[in-house]
């Protein structure tokens, strides 16, 4: 084993056996561009996507100097066959174990399974990098993750573990405060335990944001979720 990993949530960071390895930010975008990808890429797409508004000839060639450095280090990054580039099977990926595990989480594999892995949800996708590539991949992951964390803070709250579900329904609330479908994982926590006015304050919270932000009212799932308390007055 060579003990390599690729770490891309919350920032870049490559280590060998615990020991990190130095890359230059070229090397770095080159080697995060592939390993975001599940299948050989062609040199051409690389170099054009990583270096969009580069003449073609000086993009080609910005690419082979990446891959030199990246070889360079000595470790088994990127394999290299013909046209095509592929990160190499034996490196770890921080991010395709977490899509794998948001996945099972979508699927209603049993909750044991996911312990204690599903608290990595709260990372983003290499947040202070701005290349127009990594737009989609983030929204992407993003989307999966806190899709994962609802289904996740819903088993929970049925299976009776309400402190893990709040932490996962909160979680999902921190992940984009708009998102209707956390809000109401959460109050289902709050109802589940008996805390109605836990639940009341954070519909209300949900509300208000959508009212403040986007102009918008709750959906008939918030009205149907608080009905029979008799404080319709939250979701009005």
């Amino acid at each position: 084993m060579t003990g390599l990993q690729l770490r891309l949530l919350n920032g870049f960071e490559l280590a060998a056996r615990g020991e990190a390895v130095p890359l230059p930010m070229s090397a770095q975008r080159v080697l995060a561009f592939v390993a975001l990808q599940d299948r050989p890429l062609q040199r051409p797409y690389v170099a054009g996507s990583l270096w969009l508004d580069w003449p073609e000839q000086r993009a080609y060639a910005n690419l082979r100097s990446a891959l030199w450095r990246i070889h360079r280090c000595g470790l088994p990054l990127v394999n290299a066959v013909g046209q095509q580039l592929s990160l190499d099977r034996d490196v770890v990926v921080d991010v395709r174990e977490l899509e794998a595990l948001a996945r099972r989480a979508l699927t209603g594999m049993s909750t044991e399974v996911l312990e204690p892995e599903w608290s990595l949800f709260n990372g983003d996708l290499l947040p202070d990098w701005y290349d127009d590539w990594l737009v989609l991949e983030r929204e992407r992951y993003r989307q999966l993750r806190l899709r994962a964390l609802d289904a996740l803070c819903a088993r929970l709250t049925d299976a009776g573990r309400f402190d893990e579900a709040l932490a996962a329904g909160l979680a999902a609330v921190a992940g984009e405060p708009l998102r209707e479908s956390a809000h109401r994982a959460v109050i289902r926590v709050h109802l589940s335990e008996g805390n109605v006015g836990e639940a009341i304050r954070q519909c209300r919270l949900c509300r208000r944001l959508l009212r403040e932000q986007l102009g918008i009212e709750p959906s008939p799932r918030m009205a149907e979720l608080m009905a029979g308390l008799d404080i319709q007055e939250t979701v009005r």
